[in-house]
């Protein structure tokens, strides 16, 4: 395809923010477009795109518009998918997919019925610092992989969405554990077969946030088709920044990466100052602040990758693609199955009761 790409930003808030930022370091794509309904104007003003629009369906069927971003509260995905499938429009949609298995089946197949690729936006599949950890993998040096060890923890959500299952779909473990959850799936390239959850409960049950409906604590521990184990964690209770790391334990080594605390700078403050990393309280005492903290957790290197598989007619790798978001709400729906139930949950029967 011609380029530059021409991107339509379906949204304007946070997530949108994260991918007009992407976008504006991409060579090959420009941002044509924007839908929303809060802030747009601001919006399109920060980020110096011409066009805006209240409505999503005359984005999705603007001929100028190449490919659509999905940066909506999560509810408001699939309609959204539905209309840029329906014109005709690659898209980009960011986690998770959906609120629900239903919503996030109809989103597949609306992309599969149209002809269009539905990529799906996980960035910990990008980051620079765990694309160097895969590559150590697939060069043997941990041998076979047996255990991988992951998560995504902060002191709860930016959205006011977070707080109702009707409009997140879930809590903390679908909603920020869906980003190690599709990595560890993408690192062992298999299928999971058994799942095993536990969460805080929700509500009244939970550690801190007694105002969200969906819990604010949980882990899955799921088998692959080889045996080997992932175990994720996604909490809304953890303080002092966005706490995420990944270990990985083979036959013939280990490794393990901070993705979001391991900066090489290392400042005392007895003052502060403006800002080190997401989510993280102060800035006073000693800190590690990010360098280029949206390269660091491989928001621009996503959409370059996207923007080329546009560009040259490619079909997205294993563990970006929509059915990938899929398979990982899958596995967090089941973690909670698990949790509800006190059994392990085989994930065919799942598949087959949830179809």
């Amino acid at each position: 395809m011609k380029t530059p790409i021409r991107a339509g930003i379906v949204g304007t808030g946070f997530a949108a923010d994260l991918h007009a930022d992407a976008l504006r370091r991409c060579r090959d794509a420009r941002v044509e477009m924007v839908a929303g309904i809060d802030k747009l104007d601001a919006f399109c003003g920060k980020w110096e795109v011409a066009r805006g629009t209240n409505d999503y369906n005359v984005l999705c069927r603007d001929p100028d518009v190449d490919v659509v971003v999905v940066c909506t509260p999560t509810f408001i995905h699939r309609p959204v998918i539905e209309a840029a499938a329906a014109a005709g429009k690659d898209i980009i949609c960011e986690k998770p997919l959906a609120t629900t298995l239903e919503d996030a089946r109809a989103a597949v197949k609306a992309a599969d019925d149209a002809g269009v690729r539905l990529m799906y936006a996980e960035d910990w599949c990008f980051a620079p610092i765990l694309r160097r950890a895969e590559e150590i993998v697939k060069e043997g040096a941990l041998g076979r992989i047996l255990y991988v060890k992951a998560k995504e923890v902060h002191s709860g959500s930016h959205s006011e969405f977070a707080r109702k299952i009707e409009y997140c779909g879930g809590g903390s473990l679908f909603h920020i554990g869906c980003h190690p959850i599709n990595w560890v799936r993408h690192l062992f390239g298999q299928e999971v077969v058994e799942v095993v959850g536990k969460t805080s409960g929700g509500g009244s049950k939970n550690f801190v946030h007694k105002d969200y409906e969906g819990e604010d604590w949980g882990v899955a521990i799921f088998t692959f088709e080889d045996g080997g184990q992932g175990f994720v964690e996604g909490n809304y209770i953890t303080q002092g920044g966005m706490d995420d790391t990944v270990e990985i334990y083979g036959t013939e080594g280990a490794l393990k990466v901070e993705l979001t605390l391991g900066s090489p700078i290392h400042v005392y403050s007895k003052v502060g100052y403006s800002y080190s990393v997401e989510k993280l309280e102060s800035q006073i005492g000693w800190t590690r602040p990010a360098v280029d903290e949206l390269w660091q957790l491989g928001y621009p290197p996503e959409v370059e990758y996207f923007i080329g598989c546009i560009r040259d007619g490619k079909e997205p790798m294993v563990g970006v693609r929509g059915q990938d978001g899929l398979a990982s709400m899958e596995v967090a729906f089941a973690a909670y199955e698990s949790a509800r139930t006190g059994r392990t949950v085989n994930m065919k029967e799942f598949r087959e009761k949830n179809k």
